[in-house]
Parts: structure tokens; sequence; C-alpha cells
């Protein structure tokens, strides 16, 4: 219990230090803050004194800055994010939709890189120090090179425009999600089988996979009941700590491929000068990586009880 009340103090005060930060945006960059609500509309810095006057009355920002923070995080906490400068409609509506696509696109890439990782993981563990050990471990490292940038166009000009088997952009069903999925994958896969590998060697030299083959059972069978489950949990660890930085490092896929996620959004809103839409943006998403962060570390205690038992020192 004082494990979980410690994770969840953590993850209060960085909510509260990074809800503060990203308030302070329009503040920490260079120009008026009402000048830059101005060009977000209207494209537009030049304006009278009396309209500028009018922008800072409407949205606050003649009053004192903790004032102003105390109303917008009040506003936060009622999923009131404001509106939009450039659409003006509800930001938690701009968000909720951009982030479902967006959590979409993360779970399908990661359960992606998962059905290929663990086998070829499991089967380097199994075949270690052989050349299919070597033509893997080799294989999935240079993924880790590929960059997403580069990836990307190539998929497009091979399976859009050669072969015309794929849409090339777009997010309109499961065949629009396979060329943005397999660029992001690539990476995540490469972590996902090293770790599967390192994992499934401690387990194969553990006694209890000794003794389940002196128990006579064979060499299939005990690897899926006793070799891949236990090998399985720092995976999944890795899992959730992919899972929270996809959520907000897909924007380059996301902007290639005409995708209403996250960081199309968030990539737009810098463009237009979008403040409430970036602050809302940032604010949700770090919110999401902590909460990922702080649940796979409740269940990794609750799993291992010695991650959460306290260090006596001699």
């Amino acid at each position: 219990m004082t494990f979980l009340v410690k994770r969840l103090m953590v993850l209060a005060v960085t909510l509260f230090v990074v809800s503060f930060v990203v308030f302070l945006i329009p503040y920490l960059t260079p120009g008026d803050p009402a000048r830059k609500i101005l060009r977000a509309r209207v494209g537009d810095l030049d304006a009278d004194p009396e309209a500028l006057a009018g922008l800072r009355e409407t949205y606050g920002l003649d009053r004192p800055l903790l004032v102003q923070y105390g109303d917008w995080l009040g506003g936060a906490l009622r999923g009131d994010l404001g509106l939009s400068y450039t659409s003006r409609t509800p930001v938690v509506d701009m968000l909720g939709g951009a982030l479902t696509v967006t959590a979409v696109l993360a779970i399908s890439t990661l359960l992606l890189a998962l059905l290929v990782a663990v086998p070829l993981g499991s089967l380097a563990a199994v075949r270690r120090g052989t050349p299919v050990d070597t033509a893997i471990t080799t294989v999935t490292q240079a993924f880790v090179a590929v960059p997403e940038y580069w990836l990307a166009p190539v998929l497009v000009l091979v399976f859009s425009l050669q072969l015309g088997v794929l849409p090339s952009a777009g997010w309109e069903g499961p065949a629009s999600m396979v060329l943005p999925c397999l660029t992001l994958a690539l990476r995540p896969m490469s972590y996902f089988t090293q770790v599967t590998r390192a994992s499934m060697i401690d387990v194969l030299g553990s006694p209890h996979i000794t003794a389940a083959r002196a128990r006579g059972l064979g060499f299939g069978a005990t690897m899926l009941r006793h070799g891949v489950r236990n090998a399985l949990l720092p995976v999944l660890t890795l899992f959730s700590l992919w899972l929270a930085g996809l959520l907000g490092g897909s924007v380059v896929v996301e902007v290639i491929f005409s995708i209403p996620g996250m960081g199309r959004l968030l990539y737009e809103s810098v463009v237009n000068n979008d403040v409430p839409a970036i602050q809302a943006g940032i604010v949700s998403l770090v919110g999401l990586a902590v909460l990922i962060t702080t649940l796979t570390d409740v269940v990794h205690a609750w799993v291992n009880p010695t991650v959460r038992a306290p260090h006596v020192s001699g």
C-alpha cells in the first residue's frame, strides 16, 4: 500500500509541474499572447490597441499569472480545455478523436512487433550461438538504425505506387493501417526480440525448466508452459514503455500518412500557433505516459514483491 501511495503522489506532483510549465508556453515564447491569438485567427499581427485590449479581457490575459493558471487548471480538471484559436471548437473534442486514433495506431504497432519478436527471440535463445541466433540478432539490431522518415516513403513507393496494393495515406480502414504500423513496428520489434532472447536464456537455465524436463514434459510444452510465459514479464514492461512513447512520438508517421492522430494535431497546432490545443495536447500525452509507467510499476511490484520491499541497509 505504501508503494502505491508513493507512486500516486509522484504521479500527482509530476502532472502538477507539467501542467504549470505547459501553461507558461505563451509567456515563455517571444511575443504578446494577445497578438498570438490574433495571428492564429486571421494571420495578421497588425491590430489596433483596442482590439488587442479586447482580446486580453476576453481571455483573461490582463489578470495576474497565477490567477490565470488557477482558472485554466480548474477548467482542465472539469474537462474544459478551452477553445481552439483557429477552429473555435472545444479542444477536448479535438483531443478525443486524435487520442483514439493514436492509441489504436500505437497498440496495433506494438502487437505486430510482439507477434514477430517473441517467436524470433525465443528461437534465438533456443539456438543460442548458432548461425540462426546470429542472423536473428544481426538483422533485428539493424532495424534500430532505420529511421521512420526514410522507411515510410520507401514503403509508400513500393506498396502504394508500384504494387498498388495498399493506400498511401488516410485513416479509413484496416488497409490504411498496414504501412504506418510497419513503419513504426521495426524499432520496437528489435528491442522486443533482444529482450525476449535475453530473458529466455535466463529462463532456460533455471531449475524449474530442468525439473519439468526431468518429469518427462516435452520440449515444446516446457517452452510454452514455463519458458515463454516466465520470460514475458520484462517484454511486457518494455511494451508499456513503448506504448507511452508512441502516444506522442509518432508525429513524423502521422504527418507522412495523413493520420488524424495526436502527432498530426500537435504539428498543425504548432504551425498555426494554436496555443490551447498545444497546451492540452502536451498535458494529455504526458499525463497518459506517466499514468502508463505508474501502472506498469504497480503491476511489476505486485508480480515481483521484492520491488516494493523496503531495502534494509546493513
